[in-house]
């Protein structure tokens, strides 16, 4: 009975996560087609569909915890070492290079751009800073499996706050790229939709550990990601308003996703002992996106 009663809610799950990405698929293209119908510059366009496209990739992620509870820790270490692969990569050829030789053509020279470059990175991993200090201070570890039941305590909340206030720099990127007409803006945030994959799992997982039904864990994730496309539209649009802020813009999400990566998501993934195959992960979510970066933009 104990065996049949699993199978049967197992292929129920299963049905639950089928239903949920044909769902997205469906919201996806009615998004599409909504973003078309808006009256909106080409590059606010670019920047909106851009977010929304990371939005959905933290919805995707959140999807397998109809299925599962848990995953195997070594699988979650090699994903977060891809995503910081990813960030790595999308930070130095999508935001650095081409803020260095967006600040150049303003008229900068080579020094005096790099020093602006490296202001603002500095400024955007200081700014991230004082918000982490603010919103986060936990990790999933010690989140899950001391609560009691059916009630979600604050500390749960505060991490997954932290998430989402990390997607905020990872939209500020894809909209200021596509607010400066950069040619690999669509690369970038497709790569930043590889790195939201994870992100949402991770909510997901930390809610539906903690006694959070499946079904409200995974809205909660799929939800988390759609400060990207606020931020993608609201960057790209302040970039429209001033050519300095192009450059600037670049360098700011580019030093708080190096902080996120650095700080975060790096010693996360080696922290389980798996560093070999966390940065193993890395490297190929390195090369992938520049890949992506170079050859495909």
């Amino acid at each position: 009975m104990g065996t049949e009663t699993l199978a049967v809610g197992s292929g129920r799950m299963f049905r639950y996560a089928l239903g949920s990405l044909l769902l997205l698929a469906g919201m996806t293209l009615l998004a599409a087609q909504g973003l078309s119908w808006l009256d909106l510059e080409p590059k606010l366009q670019r920047a909106l569909q851009g977010g929304a496209i990371c939005a959905l990739g933290t919805a995707l992620g959140a999807v397998p915890v109809l299925v599962i509870r848990q995953m195997p820790q070594v699988v979650s270490d090699i994903l977060l070492g891809f995503g910081a692969g990813v960030m790595l990569a999308a930070t130095a050829f999508s935001l650095i290079v081409p803020g260095i030789a967006a600040a150049e053509n303003l008229g900068l020279t080579p020094w005096a751009a790099s020093g602006l470059i490296s202001f603002g990175i500095l400024l955007g991993a200081f700014g991230l800073f004082l918000v982490d200090r603010r919103v986060s201070g936990t990790t999933p570890k010690m989140l899950v499996g001391t609560l009691e039941q059916s009630v979600i305590p604050p500390r749960i909340w505060l991490f997954v706050f932290a998430i989402i206030a990390h997607n905020i720099p990872e939209g500020m990127a894809v909209g200021v790229s596509a607010g400066g007409g950069m040619p690999d803006a669509d690369s970038l945030a497709m790569g930043i939709a590889l790195q939201d994959v994870p992100e949402g799992l991770v909510i997901a997982l930390v809610l539906a550990g903690a006694g959070m039904s499946r079904v409200k864990a995974f809205l909660v994730g799929a939800a988390s990601g759609l400060v990207e496309p606020v931020f993608a539209l609201l960057c790209a649009w302040l970039v429209s308003l001033a050519e300095l802020l192009l450059p600037l813009g670049l360098a700011l999400a580019a030093g708080a996703m190096l902080l996120v990566v650095t700080h975060e998501v790096i010693p996360e993934s080696r922290r389980h002992g798996h560093d070999k195959l966390a940065s193993l992960g890395l490297l190929i979510g390195f090369c992938l996106m520049m890949v992506m970066d170079t050859a495909l933009a």
